[in-house]
């Protein structure tokens, strides 16, 4: 009897042990690693980048050939239509906790279709606000295949970790969902994200490499697609940002002299901007403060010279950023916020759909200083003079 009642004790135990039959195995899973979001007609076009791990795993292995990631994609009415019937053409589970970034095609922007797909993402359990977004002109297909060059690690590719890179060159600032959300709902209520196109300047003997290549931004807002910024013409946001790390800008000291030339880098960029305001409008007095590094100075070049030719090409990116954005309606510098934080009275006095209407003369001074500057390490050049 006693027996009996220890198995039925056992018995009862061991149905109340938790278990894990509601795990999925690892290797029964495919993992989303980035996916890109294209409209065209009148239907949503999913791109799915799926990664294999057991190829990734450790980045730090002699570099493998075979492929790590491949491309499939869907459509639909909806963008979870189009992802259900991506569904329909797969062997296993899609896992989207790794979801690593967001390329929306310039027809997505136009066609104003970024808002549900983020809505729907954010809700979604599985993903997470650390999302990197991206915008580009190209193919988002294309995007998608481009690879990190030697075949590293694809989780380390410049679409999923923009930190690394923003470290030693701060062109454009990565974004991501929760800043891209929190940026849509401040003044002046839009925000750039990041535009990538498909490069081929890396090669090996066998083979040209796709690579992403940061090109510039694109500028959103809730209700509309404001456009690209592109290339040079949004140099001055590395110069107007108190996060950047490290830029870099060239200029040629004698126009007459083809070795005149000298490479700049400027870091530890300080930005300070003052809301003037008046009864009528609102201007805004800029300071921007940095230091730099000359590895290479002609002879006989004062310091002074460089500095003030710097503090010059700099003002002139920030002016031209600024100008390019302006025949867009776009706040580049994101300078209502600083109405809108410093001054509350004055916001609401001016503001307008959530911003203050700008124009050239906005900014009415725009001081730009170079606070040390060094020479770097000796080289056979002889360092400037003082």
């Amino acid at each position: 009897m006693k027996a009996k009642i220890a198995v039925l004790l056992i018995c009862s135990f061991i149905l109340l042990l938790s278990g894990c039959w509601s795990m999925n195995e690892a290797e029964r899973m495919l993992y989303m690693h980035g996916i890109g979001i294209d409209y065209q007609d009148d239907q949503y076009v999913v791109y799915a980048q799926i990664i294999d791990f057991a190829k990734i795993a450790k980045s730090e292995e002699a570099k493998s050939e075979p492929e790590q990631s491949e491309v499939g994609y869907a459509t639909g009415k909806t963008m979870e239509e189009a992802v259900f019937n991506l569904y329909k053409t797969v062997d296993e589970k899609i896992y989207w906790g790794h979801l690593s970034f967001i390329v929306f095609s310039e027809e997505a922007l136009k066609k104003g279709k970024m808002d549900a797909v983020i809505d729907g993402f954010i809700r979604f359990i599985e993903t997470r606000y650390q999302v990197w977004v991206y915008s580009t002109k190209d193919k988002v297909k294309d995007v998608l295949l481009t690879v990190p060059i030697i075949n590293t690690a694809i989780n380390l590719s410049r679409l999923s970790n923009p930190l690394n890179s923003y470290e030693q060159a701060s062109y454009i600032e990565p974004t991501d969902l929760r800043n891209l959300i929190i940026g849509l709902n401040e003044p002046s209520h839009e925000m750039v994200i990041p535009s990538i196109s498909v490069v081929q300047n890396w090669e090996t003997v066998t083979r040209q490499t796709k690579i992403a290549k940061l090109s510039g931004v694109g500028v959103v807002s809730p209700k509309e697609f404001k456009g690209f910024i592109e290339e040079d013409k949004a140099n001055g946001l590395q110069w107007m940002n108190n996060r950047s790390k490290r830029g870099e800008i060239s200029f040629r000291l004698n126009k007459e002299d083809e070795n005149s030339y000298i490479a700049v880098i400027l870091f530890k960029v300080k930005v300070n901007v003052k809301p003037i305001i008046k009864k009528d409008t609102v201007q805004f007095d800029i300071d921007v403060s940095m230091d730099g590094t000359v590895n290479s100075v002609p002879e006989h070049v004062k310091s002074e010279v460089i500095q003030k030719r710097i503090e010059q090409d700099v003002k002139k990116e920030i002016k031209k950023t600024y100008k390019e954005a302006l025949e867009k309606d776009i706040d580049i510098y994101r300078l209502s916020e600083y109405v809108y934080r410093k001054d509350n009275k004055a916001w609401k006095k001016f503001e307008k759909d959530g911003k203050i209407e700008l124009t050239e003369d906005s900014i009415r001074t725009l001081n730009v200083t170079v606070r040390k500057i060094k020479s770097g390490r000796k080289s056979l050049s002889k360092p400037f003079s003082k």
